[in-house]
C-alpha cells in the first residue's frame, strides 16, 4: 500500500460519499441469519466478478459489459442459501416506492430498481432448517441503510456465517488514495477455507492497518487442537455450505467494464485473507461500485486503486473475523459457533 493511502474516517464502505450499509439480523431463538444491503447513489456504475463452484446469485449477467443496464440502485447480501434470494424483493419494493430505479415507461414511478444479489449458506445454524431470510428482512434491511459506521461481525448476512470452523461474520474497510479516490470494502465472510494459517495467525495481519485495531496473540498449541477436530467440517463442505461475498464501491470514475476488472482484482483480497478459497464449495462473488463522483484515473492511478480494493477486502476479511463473538445454540438443535478469538488466541 502507497505510504499516502490511509484508511477513511470510519474505515469502512461508507467513506465512500453516498454509500450507505443496512443490516436485518435474524439471532433470535432457533434463528441465525440475516441481510445486508448496500444502497450507492443514484447514477452509481456496477460490475461484478462470480467464482467458485457453487454460487448463487441474482441479476449478475445484468452487470456484464456487453448488457445495456449500466445502473445500480443496490446490493443484497443474504444468508439462506437459494431461498434468501428472495430478499432483494423487498429492497426492490422500497427503492420503486422512492422512485428509484430504471426507467421503463413515461411515468416517475414506472421503474424497475437494479438489485444484484448473492446468498451464503447458513441454513440450520440456529436451529430452524428454514429460518431465513425474506423479502421483509430485506426491506428492512434498505429501510434501515445509512452513511457512518458500519456494524461487524455477527450481523447481517454474516449472522450465522462460519469459516474454518469458527464464526464468520461481516467486516469493512477503507482507503484513500493519493490520486484524491476512495475505495471501500464489505465482505461477508462464511468461508469453506479458513483465515489463519496452522499457528492461528490471521493471513492478512501483514495487511492490517493500526485504525484496524489490535490483532490478539495466536495460540498454536489451540490452533493444532482444532485443525485436527475438522474432519467434521469437511464432510459439511461437501454439501457446498460455503461462500464469502464482496462489494467495493469507490467515487473514482470508472466504466462498467472497468468495475468489473475491479472485482475481479478485489478477489485477490480473498486469496490473501483466506486458505483455500475459489474451491468447488465455494460461491464466492464480488461486487464493484463506481459512484463516479470523484476522479477519472489514469493507469497508473487505476492500477493503484485495485491494488488498494485488494488490500481493503482482505483487511475487511480479518476485521469480520476479529469482531465475531461465539454462539451456542445447541438447545434449539443449531450449533455451537466459537469466535476466532476464543477458539485460537491467548486473549479474548
Amino acid at each position: 500500500m502507497p505510504p499516502a493511502a490511509q484508511p477513511g474516517p470510519h474505515n469502512a464502505i461508507t467513506d465512500v460519499e453516498g454509500v450507505r450499509v443496512g443490516h436485518a439480523t435474524r439471532d433470535e431463538p432457533g434463528w441465525l441469519t440475516g441481510v445486508t444491503v448496500v444502497v450507492p447513489p443514484p447514477g452509481t456504475v456496477g460490475g461484478v466478478d462470480v467464482r467458485g463452484g457453487g454460487p448463487g446469485s441474482r441479476e449478475t449477467d445484468l452487470l456484464d459489459p456487453r448488457r445495456s443496464v449500466d445502473r445500480v440502485d443496490a446490493v443484497v447480501l443474504s444468508g439462506g442459501s437459494a431461498f434468501g434470494l428472495g430478499t432483494a424483493d423487498g429492497v426492490m419494493a422500497g427503492l420503486a416506492d422512492d422512485g428509484r430505479g430504471w426507467p421503463v415507461g413515461p411515468e416517475p414511478h414506472q421503474v424497475v430498481p437494479i438489485v444484484p444479489a448473492a446468498i451464503l449458506f447458513d441454513l440450520g445454524r440456529g436451529g430452524g432448517w428454514r429460518h431465513h431470510p425474506g423479502p421483509d428482512d430485506g426491506l428492512a434491511a434498505y429501510r434501515a441503510a445509512a452513511g457512518g459506521p458500519v456494524a461487524e461481525g455477527a450481523v447481517g448476512a454474516g449472522t450465522g456465517a462460519m469459516t474454518g470452523g469458527l464464526r464468520g461474520g461481516v467486516g469493512s474497510a477503507s482507503v484513500r488514495l493519493a490520486s484524491g479516490a476512495t475505495v471501500g470494502a464489505l465482505v461477508a465472510v462464511n468461508a469453506g477455507g479458513s483465515a489463519w494459517d496452522a499457528a492461528g495467525r490471521l493471513l492478512a495481519a501483514p495487511l492490517l492497518l493500526p485504525e484496524d485495531g489490535p490483532v490478539p496473540p495466536p495460540d498454536p498449541a489451540a490452533a493444532e487442537a482444532h485443525r485436527l477436530a475438522l474432519e467434521a467440517l469437511f464432510a459439511e463442505l461437501r454439501a457446498g455450505r460455503a461462500t464469502t461475498l464482496g462489494v467495493v464501491a469507490t467515487d473514482a470514475t470508472l466504466t462498467k467494464a472497468a468495475c468489473q476488472l475491479l472485482a475481479g482484482v478485489a478477489h485477490d483480497g480473498f486469496a490473501r485473507a483466506l486458505s483455500p478459497v475459489h474451491t468447488v464449495f465455494d460461491g464466492d462473488a464480488v461486487f464493484a461500485l463506481s459512484t463516479r463522483t470523484g476522479p477519472e484515473p489514469d493507469r497508473f492511478d487505476l492500477v493503484d486503486l485495485q491494488s488498494a480494493a485488494a488490500d481493503a477486502t482482505a483487511r475487511a476479511i480479518a476485521r469480520a473475523v476479529l469482531a465475531a463473538s461465539s454462539v451456542d445454540r445447541s438447545a434449539d438443535g443449531g450449533a455451537v459457533l466459537r469466535s476466532y478469538r476464543d477458539a485460537l488466541t491467548t486473549v479474548s
